[in-house]
């Protein structure tokens, strides 16, 4: 068998295209800057003088921006393409990541987080739209899910660069280090990117449309059932983000240093890693409803085991279980586009999140005053409001069928 022909099995099989190859290479290279730098951002404002309420506006404000940005993201994508957009957004959050480095400012930091925080948000449908475009239906898991694997290479990789870098230089300077790297990577994405994307590569032929409220009364009853477990799993998940990172270096009888959570942090994206495409080809072949509640059972978890967590090993299973949270996320972003209406699939999808982080926004910065009462209050909640969305979404949420099964019948 020729090379040719291998190569053409290969991306086949993980339905690779050259557009979302282009995109892939962006997701690994600013991917890579963000994560040397962003999670890390906890310990840094602590070393610029800021306090919990200063680590629950930031990770607040992620949400919040994450919420606000997705709607225009995906406005955006449908106005002026892909190749366009995502131009744009990689440009944000090279401005954002250029603040950081110039201004060591508690302020500075909060301020750039406008534009850096927004990468993630704000391209995501754009990226989904180019896959949908790409790709046929009995696919888009398979296209969801590398995806979604590639994006956690930089998660993985990413923040034991960065811890490597604080243990070196020290935690202010080494992440300001950081974020310079980031900007270089963001550039080298962006030349990347405007080579492998073509104008119109793969867009689906669509009218954008600005107006959230006439989006949202085409929305269907089964996304708005899951868009509700959603929301309340989020809860969940970013009540205690931001301060896992303080728990694990700050609080436990056994504290770990930088380089240690950034492996940590390694554990949990090597697990997604492993699981991505063997489930995706589950999924692809049977009922989609189990991997999502699944996936709700590992969020639910985590909180619960990292408290129980007071050392590096404990801790590593307790990151393990978080890892094991991404064993439905394709499947569920999948879901949200087999879901979208025709003509609308960016500015359906944005506005999924949009409603989504703007209510999981509150929930994080919420999340700074559960600390103040102590880990335990923290966690624990975050526990019981993902119990709530695992049960809200056995109860009322529906069986979809594999995307095979859509392509051979009605939705």
């Amino acid at each position: 068998m020729t090379a040719k022909r291998i190569w053409g099995k290969f991306a086949d099989f993980f339905a690779l295209k050259r557009s979302i190859a282009g995109m892939l290479f962006m997701v690994v290279l600013v991917g890579m800057g963000e994560r040397m730098a962003e999670r890390f951002l906890p310990i840094y404002l602590l070393a610029l003088g800021g306090g919990a309420l200063s680590i629950g506006l930031l990770n607040g404000l992620d949400n919040l921006l994450s919420a606000l940005y997705s709607f225009p993201g995906g406005y955006i994508a449908d106005r002026f393409g892909t190749k366009k957009a995502l131009m744009f957004f990689n440009m944000l959050a090279m401005a954002g990541f250029a603040v950081v480095v110039l201004v060591p400012r508690v302020e500075a930091v909060i301020g750039a987080s406008f534009l850096f925080l927004s990468w993630t948000a704000i391209s995501l449908p754009a990226t989904m739209k180019l896959i949908a475009g790409v790709l046929p239906k009995n696919r888009r898991t398979m296209g969801v899910s590398v995806h979604s694997l590639v994006r956690r290479i930089p998660m993985a990789l990413g923040p034991i660069l960065g811890g490597t870098m604080i243990g070196f230089f020290g935690e202010s300077a080494g992440v300001r280090m950081a974020f310079a790297v980031a900007f270089f990577l963001a550039m080298a994405a962006l030349a990347l990117q405007q080579k492998f994307l073509s104008e119109g590569d793969g867009e689906l032929v669509e009218k954008a449309e600005g107006n959230p409220f006439r989006v949202f009364r085409a929305m269907s009853p089964e996304l708005k059932n899951l868009l509700v477990s959603d929301i309340l799993v989020r809860f969940c998940e970013q009540i205690p983000y931001p301060f896992a990172v303080v728990w694990a270096m700050k609080m436990i009888v056994e504290p770990v240093s930088a380089f240690r959570f950034g492996v940590l942090t390694a554990v949990e994206m090597i697990v997604a890693l492993l699981i991505y495409i063997p489930v995706a080809r589950l999924a692809d072949r049977g009922r989609k409803k189990i991997f999502v509640v699944i996936t709700f059972c590992f969020f639910t978890s985590f909180p619960i085991v990292l408290y129980f967590s007071r050392s590096f090993w404990p801790l590593v299973f307790a990151f393990t279980v978080r890892g094991l949270k991404e064993f439905g996320e394709p499947t569920r972003k999948s879901l949200i586009l087999d879901l979208c209406p025709p003509g609308q699939s960016a500015a359906m999808f944005g506005l999924y999140y949009l409603l989504r982080d703007m209510l999981v926004s509150v929930a994080a910065l919420g999340g700074a005053f559960l600390w103040m009462a102590g880990p335990a209050a923290n966690f624990f909640t975050a526990a019981a409001f993902g119990a709530a969305g695992t049960a809200w979404f056995v109860l009322f949420g529906k069986d979809f069928p594999s995307t095979h099964a859509v392509e051979g019948g009605s939705r």
